[in-house]
């Protein structure tokens, strides 16, 4: 049976503008990180992007070396597209992205024009799409001008490749630089996608103020600090986590002093009748700049108690003062290389 998405799909997902551009984004992305690789099921991948669309998630993200292994999270995408959700391309925002090390030798990894012109005709390829609505210079490169990078994004949109262009995890200096070199070759930058949350709040030192002076968005990446904002390691490290697998979120993080924030968050959370990553969603919304939130879901369910984050946003002051006793910076930025570079 074809698939048709719910009716009330946009009666209760807010939209926030991208920066001063025309292009609005649901308050939560779905994010294709690490769970739509071939290491689960094809129809879960299928039911969790569907489920995301029924509730209003309009804009799906990826990258070239999602997976696992590399390129199968775009390859699985491609295939929901294909399957379901064709009728509706034009209502979705599908992005992709290109930076990491992707294929053998000096011409797979990094920011030069070569790299990130072929990395984005692959992604077209493995998508089954003519054009991605977002593509981003997935870090900062210091062996290549920012110039060189900028250039290679603009070629995108005038191939008709890509609608719009971004960075993601570039310093708020460097994005200053790169947001005027776009800007004067005529392909304004749309969009930052940053790591962003409670134990990881460097944006909120200079980046967000170069954003809103830019007329950029931003894309806050990883809210539950890569699963610490959750009830997961508050009683020992789970076999099958992130941290036992000594993935992509390392064990060392888990350290006294930041599990006791956790449960002060969690009580806090409870409270608001809101589960921990409830609240390290809604927290993020507080602020107008951020555009949009993105998430990872390894189930329905899980994306459905995420998304529940969104019926309670508001915070007063009392709430706020009491919560920045807790989230305060913890040394969890996987992306400072990047980022601080």
């Amino acid at each position: 049976m074809a698939y048709v998405p719910a009716a009330d799909r946009y009666d209760s997902m807010p939209y926030r503008h991208t920066g001063r551009s025309g292009l609005r984004l649901p308050a939560v992305s779905l994010g294709l990180w690490q769970n739509f690789g071939e290491n689960r099921p094809f129809e879960t991948h299928r039911a969790i992007v569907r489920r995301a669309f029924d509730r209003g998630v309009t804009s799906l993200d990826v990258a070239n070396n999602y997976g696992p292994p590399v390129g199968a999270a775009e390859e699985t995408l491609g295939r929901i597209l294909a399957t379901d959700l064709r009728p509706y391309r034009d209502e979705l925002v599908v992005a992709t992205k290109a930076g990491y090390n992707m294929w053998p030798g000096p011409y797979g990894v990094d920011s030069s024009r070569k790299y990130l012109l072929a990395s984005l005709d692959q992604s077209l390829r493995r998508l089954g799409l003519d054009y991605v609505d977002i593509f981003y210079s997935h870090r900062f490169d210091a062996g290549t001008p920012i110039d060189e990078t900028m250039r290679a994004l603009d070629t995108a949109v005038r191939q008709g490749k890509a609608l719009y262009v971004g960075i993601s995890s570039y310093s708020a200096a460097h994005t200053f630089e790169a947001a005027r070199l776009a800007r004067e070759l005529g392909t304004p930058l749309l969009v930052h996608q940053a790591s962003y949350s409670m134990f990881n709040r460097w944006i909120e030192r200079d980046l967000l103020g170069v954003l809103d002076q830019e007329g950029m968005g931003c894309v806050a990446f990883s809210p539950l600090a890569q699963g610490m904002l959750t009830d997961h390691y508050l009683h020992g490290v789970p076999t099958a986590s992130r941290a036992a697998r000594h993935g992509s979120l390392p064990a060392e993080w888990l350290t006294d002093e930041n599990l006791a924030k956790v449960r002060a968050l969690r009580d806090i959370a409870a409270r608001r009748g809101q589960t921990l990553p409830q609240l390290a969603v809604a927290w993020t919304r507080r602020d107008p700049r951020i555009t949009s939130t993105l998430l990872g879901a390894s189930s329905v369910t899980q994306l459905d108690d995420t998304l529940g984050a969104l019926d309670n946003t508001g915070f007063d002051d009392a709430e706020l003062a009491e919560i920045d006793r807790y989230a305060t910076d913890s040394g969890i930025n996987m992306w400072a290389a990047s980022s601080e570079a």
